[in-house]
């Protein structure tokens, strides 16, 4: 019941929440002489590292799908959008707070408006991934197939997952500061703990099973299981669909609960 009267109060503000989306994109580009193409440099240069570590001086070729570079950015380009979606909306009413004070508007709206621009950053480098994809396309190396279709299933259950994880941290930041500190640690063990530089198949099988409740895990599946041949692990994406609506409701509850002490800190 909670979670339905915020996203009707979410949609009746739809065209602020898209105003402060703009906002946040100006700001995030309008001053650096690049801009956008920080969204591209980024994932580009932590694929290339990845790839010469893992491909050059390990041989790792088994510890994902071939061709290894597609793997890696594939996984990257999920995960940046998931770290950046944290970080950020850890301390979203902290930033806004006065806005916050001063109107009226859905308190969960400073959380989901982050989320939403994260993912239009997400969406903005997919050219990296398509050029990379043409690429090897044409070297016959890349087949794609039909499952194509599930990545936007893959990125509506990464917007509830991220959406629902913010609901959590953006009240329990403001009244417990030292939460962002928290992230910061959970995001770097987070990122070995989810399959973006080796498949689910690469780790022990003791360490399988475990994989599978990370919920990035069936959504990444979803994300690259157009792009490579292997079978779909539908374990780990019910899993994921589970986890992240769970997670949201948590998070609406948690929201709700913590709200009027959150106004009171600010």
């Amino acid at each position: 019941m909670i979670l339905v009267r915020q996203m009707r109060g979410l949609l009746a503000k739809r065209r602020i929440l898209a105003t402060l989306v703009r906002r946040d994109l100006r700001v995030r580009y309008g001053g650096s002489p690049i801009g956008y193409l920080w969204t591209i440099i980024d994932p580009l240069a932590m694929a290339a590292i990845y790839f010469v570590v893992f491909t050059l001086i390990f041989k790792a070729r088994s510890v994902g799908y071939q061709p290894y570079v597609l793997f890696l950015i594939v996984g990257l380009l999920a995960w940046q959008w998931f770290s950046g979606s944290l970080t950020e909306t850890s301390r979203a009413l902290l930033a806004e707070s006065r806005l916050i004070r001063s109107t009226n508007l859905p308190r969960e709206l400073w959380v989901v408006r982050v989320v939403i621009a994260k993912m239009i950053e997400f969406i903005l480098s997919m050219p990296v991934l398509a050029g990379f994809t043409i690429f090897y396309l044409i070297k016959g190396d890349a087949h794609l197939n039909a499952r194509l279709l599930l990545v936007p299933v893959g990125l509506f259950l990464q917007f509830v997952l991220l959406t629902g994880i913010g609901l959590i941290l953006a009240p329990i930041t403001t009244l417990v500061t030292d939460t962002a500190r928290v992230v910061r640690i959970v995001l770097r063990m987070g990122f070995y703990s989810t399959p973006i530089i080796y498949g689910v198949h690469a780790a022990p099988a003791s360490l399988r099973e475990v994989l599978l409740f990370n919920p990035m895990t069936g959504i990444l599946e979803l994300y690259r299981a157009g792009f490579f041949p292997h079978d779909l692990n539908y374990k780990s994406v019910v899993l994921s669909a589970v986890i992240s609506f769970g997670i949201l409701v948590i998070g609406t509850l948690v929201f709700e609960r913590l709200e009027s002490s959150v106004l009171k800190e600010i």
